[in-house]
């Protein structure tokens, strides 16, 4: 794991507390140690403060998400208006935590990167309208063109597809798409499905599928 944090007490704090879970955390104090770990060794997840000295955070999530499209990208930060975190997850980070937090919060959601697999993705290629989905390789189409989808929209994408005419329901979402310990906002689901649907309309051919918005249930894919 890589843990890139300014904050002197911080950093320490955090790599004693995520070296006490039983990880192995490499530690960068700003944008130039952290391009060396990263080049050094690729790791599986990285905790991403934005308030770096040498450079500009958002700018190092689009440097290392544009590395290793696989990584898990946890960003960390005391910028907290809802603006800021689309324009990070549009950096290519998965998920956000706003400072101060709480050390369980953030321990758990680690725990959720780490773990998260696709087991409970079907192993073939889904097909929904114009939406072609290979799960095994991680890539969607839509009317032949690729998406450029962030890891998470593809697992949000590929579940929804897995239940094409079907209502998916905002806490089966945050279960196989989040982790059944999160413990922030679903608002983070409201975001990804806009960003989302965006992509989709995108696409070219008339049997593109869309996302229809299921008030006080969830969301339901459906394709022509």
């Amino acid at each position: 794991m890589l843990l890139v944090e300014d904050d002197a007490t911080i950093g320490r704090s955090l790599e004693q507390a995520l070296r006490a879970e039983g990880y192995q955390v490499t530690l960068a104090a700003d944008g130039t140690s952290a391009r060396r770990a990263f080049e050094h060794s690729v790791p599986d997840l990285v905790v991403l403060d934005l308030g770096l000295p040498d450079v500009d955070g958002l700018d190092l999530c689009r440097e290392l998400r544009a590395s290793a499209p696989a990584i898990s990208i946890l960003v960390l930060t005391a910028r907290q208006e809802e603006v800021d975190v689309v324009v990070g997850l549009d950096a290519g980070a998965n998920d956000y935590v706003t400072k101060p937090f709480r050390l369980a919060e953030l321990l758990a959601r680690v725990r959720a990167h780490l773990r998260r697999s696709d087991v409970h993705a079907p192993s073939h290629c889904l097909v929904a309208g114009d939406l072609e989905i290979d799960v095994d390789a991680r890539r969607a189409f839509a009317g032949g063109r690729e998406l450029a989808l962030r890891p998470r929209e593809f697992d949000l994408l590929a579940l929804l597809a897995s239940e094409a005419g079907r209502a998916v329901t905002r806490e089966r979402i945050m279960d196989e798409c989040w982790d059944e310990h999160w413990y922030g906002s679903t608002k983070t689901l409201d975001v990804h499905i806009s960003q989302l649907r965006a992509k989709l309309a995108n696409g070219a051919g008339p049997e593109r599928p869309t996302i229809s918005v299921l008030r006080r249930v969830g969301y339901r894919l459906d394709a022509p």
